[in-house]
């Protein structure tokens, strides 16, 4: 928990407490249903935690800004972003059942009333929003193929509405057929050897 309060002082005693629970939760269902490996799980605060939290250093969600996250897996970064951000409205999606059952009982143990989730995959779902988030998941032009038609066009942010992307390693070719990405080293933000070679991506829609 001390890593996160070094980055992210602020929090609320809500929000502490919420952040406190997450790593004993996530080891109780990883027994159950395997979503995280062992070596994350025993670090899941640095990497999969704090790393979801990126974003916030990146942008600070307007109250009732809708935020989809793209084949969340066992809920990152939606669910960190969702405890930082409770007045906006967070949409989990993953095509796997069991991601997507550990998700929802991870969202009932923390009380999370602003995220609901599907077991689907994005391109069937009927619904917009204003940000798709993800992490590595796919690469970025697969990503807004498979999410096109879906973004409200009305921005509210101080950036426009678009794609923020978690992102590791050589992203030069996949950026390549992109217009005017706007890349963020993390380890500029989050002081820790981690991140060095992990980036925010964002791309307006």
């Amino acid at each position: 928990m001390k890593l996160i309060l070094d980055h992210f002082p602020n929090l609320n005693k809500k929000q502490i407490e919420q952040f406190s629970m997450l790593k004993a939760i996530y080891e109780n269902w990883n027994q159950k249903i395997n979503v995280i490996s062992r070596k994350d799980i025993d670090n899941i605060n640095l990497r999969h935690v704090l790393h979801s939290m990126s974003i916030a250093k990146f942008i600070k969600f307007k109250k009732e800004t809708k935020i989809l996250d793209l084949g969340t897996g066992g809920g990152f970064p939606g669910i960190p972003l969702a405890i930082l951000f409770p007045d906006c409205n967070f949409i989990l999606v993953d095509s796997v059942k069991k991601k997507i059952t550990v998700v929802e009982n991870v969202v009932k143990e923390l009380r999370l009333n602003n995220v609901i989730s599907y077991c689907s995959r994005v391109e069937e779902l009927d619904l917009k929003f204003d940000f798709l988030v993800t992490r590595a998941v796919a690469k970025m032009p697969k990503i807004i193929n498979w999410s096109r038609g879906k973004f409200n066009l009305e921005s509210n942010n101080e950036i426009k509405n678009g794609v923020i992307a978690l992102k590791g390693g050589d992203i030069n070719e996949e950026l390549s057929s992109i217009n005017n990405p706007t890349i963020l080293p993390i380890e500029e933000i989050l002081d820790n050897q981690y991140f060095i070679d992990k980036k925010i991506v964002y791309v307006p829609i």
